[in-house]
C-alpha cells in the first residue's frame, strides 16, 4: 500500500497553503525525502505525498490529484515510465517529470511518448529543480538541452516512417491549430493566453482536445506535429 505522507516535511496531507502540489515517486527514501526538501525550499511548491513504487505512485496520484508528480524512471515492479503512461490516461491533467540518473536517449523517447512533460537528471542543482516545476506547471516541457535536438529528429524520423494518411489536423478548429502554433514555437499556457487573449483555462481546454484530436500523448510531440505538417506561418 501507499505511504503517501510517510516522510512529508511538515506532515503535509493535501491540504493548507496553495502552492504547487506535487508527488514524489522513488524507490529509495533518502532520495525522497531530500527532494521534498528541495521542492519546499522556496514556498512555491509543496509535497503532498510519495511513492516508493510505480504502483504507489499512481495509487496516490488517483487519490491526491497532485499539478506535479515526479517520477523515477527505474522503481521496482512497475517502472515509472509504465506508471506514467498509466496515470497519464487515467489524469491527462497532471504534469509528470520523469527523474533519472541517466541521460539515457531510449529513456527520454519512452518517457514522452508515455506522456510524460519532462525530463531531469537526478543530480541537478536544487534551484533548476525547483524551476523546472514551475515551468512544467505552466505548461512547458522540460528537456535536457543536450538532448532536445535527439528527441526531435526520432520523432520526425518516425513520423516519416509512418504510412501517409489524412491529416488530422483538419479536424482542428481555427482556434486550435493557432494554439498549435504557438504551442510549437515553446510557449507556455500563459503566454498563450496572453498572445490570443483569453483565459488560461480555455488554453488548457484547447491543447487537450489538440491532443485527442491527433492522437498524441505530449506537447513535444505536437510541436513535432505541426512542424511536419507544415502548420508553422513560416513553413519552417
Amino acid at each position: 500500500m501507499s505511504q503517501p505522507t510517510r516522510d512529508v516535511p511538515g506532515g503535509h496531507d493535501g491540504r493548507g497553503p496553495r502552492g504547487i502540489r506535487v508527488v514524489i515517486a522513488d524507490d529509495h527514501q533518502m532520495y525522497r525525502q531530500g527532494m521534498a526538501i528541495v521542492v519546499e525550499l522556496d514556498g512555491v511548491a509543496r509535497v503532498v505525498g510519495q511513492a516508493s513504487t510505480g504502483d504507489e505512485a499512481v495509487e496516490t496520484c488517483l487519490r491526491l490529484h497532485p499539478d506535479v508528480v515526479l517520477m523515477d524512471v527505474r522503481m521496482p515492479g512497475v517502472g515509472g515510465i509504465d506508471a506514467c503512461r498509466r496515470l497519464h490516461s487515467l489524469e491527462p491533467d497532471i504534469r509528470i517529470l520523469m527523474l533519472t540518473m541517466s541521460d539515457d536517449e531510449g529513456d527520454l523517447f519512452e518517457a514522452i511518448k508515455a506522456g510524460a512533460s519532462g525530463y531531469l537528471l537526478k543530480d541537478l542543482p536544487g534551484e533548476e529543480v525547483s524551476e523546472a516545476i514551475r515551468r512544467v506547471h505552466d505548461g512547458q516541457a522540460i528537456i535536457p538541452p543536450g538532448m532536445a535536438a535527439t528527441l526531435l529528429q526520432e520523432f520526425s524520423r518516425l513520423a516519416q516512417e509512418e504510412p501517409a494518411g489524412a491529416d488530422d489536423s483538419a479536424h482542428l478548429t481555427e482556434r486550435e491549430v493557432e494554439v498549435l502554433r504557438l504551442v510549437a514555437r515553446g510557449l507556455a499556457n500563459r503566454e498563450i493566453a496572453d498572445e490570443l487573449g483569453i483565459a488560461e483555462n480555455t488554453v488548457k481546454n484547447h491543447v487537450r482536445n489538440i491532443l485527442e484530436k491527433l492522437h498524441i500523448h505530449s506537447r513535444v510531440e505536437a510541436a513535432v506535429y505541426a512542424h511536419r505538417q507544415r502548420l508553422m506561418p513560416t513553413d519552417e
